[in-house]
């Protein structure tokens, strides 16, 4: 099977057709993928410790993705064996009265994590470039200037000492289609249904081409997109988990030294 790229060409039209939602790298199934994905999320919770206790730099992820793409599991899978102290999860939803009185960046960047932390975004500021667009709530020229605004934005917190890892969950049209029956039919996951996901189905055509102009025009050195294929839930947990692995790897938290000298120190009885 030919080598699938995770970040998009920089500069590059993304098209969506390119990337295979089914793809699984070398691994022909999950069984093959299990020791190295216990591994890696080990090896992930020793980092985040780290990145807490040195309290000097911040971890962003964002997640997009299609209506049943997998971003809940994706956030359960990956980071529950990280110290819940130091990650955190933030959903955007509809946009409250007060959030639609400022900019459309107001709301997210007081989510943005302060240092030591690891902040996961469910859905993001790029929902002013999807479903604005898809559903026609802000003229044309309004979010056609959001790009330059996002890519201005995410360069500011990559300034401050943020690294910034966005993920696109890439499924197909028909892959969509059994999650959601999945849901119709399965009395534990009725809940997550909602007639609205059928409506939204209808414009997926329309989304495709929200998040391939998104892909395309917020896809920076800074602030790469990752198009994690997630047909197979089991790789799109591995595929995020060696990406974020790789990620503290490179920024090597280290352990603050002690304040006091300890060396003689007894403690009393």
């Amino acid at each position: 099977m030919k080598k699938q790229p995770l970040v998009p060409e920089f500069g590059k039209k993304v098209r969506l057709s390119d990337f295979d939602p089914g793809y699984t790298g070398k691994f022909k199934d999950k069984d093959e993928a299990a020791a190295e994905m216990e591994a890696m999320l080990a090896r992930l919770d020793a980092l985040q410790e780290r990145l807490y206790a040195e309290n000097q730099r911040a971890l962003l992820i964002v997640f997009q993705g299609m209506d049943t793409s997998g971003k809940d599991g994706a956030i359960r899978h990956v980071f529950s064996s990280m110290d819940p102290q130091g990650v955190r999860v933030a959903t955007f939803k509809q946009p409250s009265a007060e959030e639609l009185a400022h900019d459309f960046l107001w709301r997210i960047h007081k989510q943005t994590p302060s240092k030591g932390m690891v902040t996961i975004f469910n859905r993001s500021h790029y929902e002013d470039v999807l479903v604005v667009r898809v559903h026609h709530l802000v003229p044309h020229e309004v979010w056609q200037e959001r790009y330059d605004h996002i890519n201005a934005f995410e360069e500011l917190l990559t300034e401050h000492g943020v690294t910034i890892l966005k993920f696109f969950l890439h499924i197909s049209k028909d892959e969509q289609k059994e999650r959601l029956e999945a849901r119709r039919d399965t009395p534990e996951k009725q809940w997550k249904f909602a007639l609205g996901d059928l409506e939204e189905r209808k414009h997926w055509d329309e989304y495709v081409a929200a998040y391939e102009e998104a892909l395309t025009r917020c896809n920076t050195e800074r602030a790469p997109w990752h198009i994690v294929p997630a047909n197979r839930k089991w790789y799109r947990n591995y595929a995020i988990s060696h990406t974020v692995l790789k990620a503290l790897e490179r920024l090597n938290p280290q352990f603050p030294k002690p304040v006091d000298n300890l060396a003689g120190i007894v403690v009393p009885e």
